[in-house]
């Protein structure tokens, strides 16, 4: 019998082992889901701005309860109201920022509200960590920084600021928030306070981030590992009986 049939089979068998690894990684890889956030006056110093936050839904069993939001420099809790959320959620200030919530939305429905400023920060740019809630208890943090290099997996919403208008200058911080009835009344925040446990908060967060993200990779590299080790038993296999087959020819 010639070996050339048995070697094409065994090539036939390599491509699909590679298919199936290939497969097993894409399987592997995180949720394209993200929280974004877009303001109607993006520029430095500018005042009484909308901001616009959006959590796209990346469950398929559960619907967002609540979202939280934690403020950047320069913004304090008092400085915000809500400006448009979803029927019946309210607003409540935090210490270092806001929590918005209500009833769950439904599956797949990705969750929108909207916040009014008194003035943006004098900054270049500005991250706004968010903490996602679901209705059967599932949390998603957007609340990775931007590095000098490196991807990251789940980035705080982010906001590139124009500079200052010339003239514009900061404005005191307001000394308590408005109510509504789609907010409450917030006390009296300090920027020492706010900046503390905002740190705090974030040093947290990004242990649960990273512990969750090793657990991840574990899992994903024993699939891979069980994929390449068929893989090559089916090669070595499949060579031998290559080899032995040419051999009785031979003779």
């Amino acid at each position: 019998m010639s070996p050339y049939p048995l070697a094409r089979a065994g090539r036939r068998i390599a491509l699909a082992g590679a298919a199936a690894l290939t497969a097993t990684i894409a399987l592997a890889a995180p949720a394209a889901a993200h929280a974004e956030v877009e303001a109607d006056k993006a520029q430095a110093l500018a005042e009484n701005v909308t901001l616009t936050f959006v959590s796209e839904a990346e469950s398929d069993s559960a619907g967002f309860t609540e979202l939280r939001v934690v403020l950047p420099a320069g913004i304090a809790p008092g400085d915000v109201t809500l400006a448009e959320a979803p029927e019946d959620w309210k607003l409540k200030a935090t210490s270092d920022g806001y929590t918005v919530s209500g009833p769950a939305l439904k599956t797949g429905v990705d969750a929108e509200h909207k916040i009014k400023v008194r003035q943006l920060p004098d900054a270049k740019q500005i991250a706004f960590k968010t903490v996602e809630t679901y209705s059967d208890g599932e949390v998603s943090r957007w609340i990775e920084l931007p590095t000098d290099g490196g991807e990251l997996e789940q980035p705080a919403p982010l906001l590139e600021l124009k500079a200052a208008a010339p003239g514009a200058e900061p404005i005191a911080p307001s000394p308590s928030a408005e109510p509504s009835e789609t907010t409450t009344p917030t006390p009296t925040p300090t920027p020492t306070s706010s900046a503390t446990d905002s740190d705090a908060d974030a040093a947290a967060s990004e242990t649960d981030t990273e512990a969750a993200g090793d657990d991840g990779d574990s899992s994903a590299g024993l699939v891979i590992g069980g994929v390449v080790v068929a893989l090559l038993v089916l090669g070595g296999g499949a060579w031998w009986l290559v080899k032995r087959r040419g051999t009785s020819a031979e003779s």
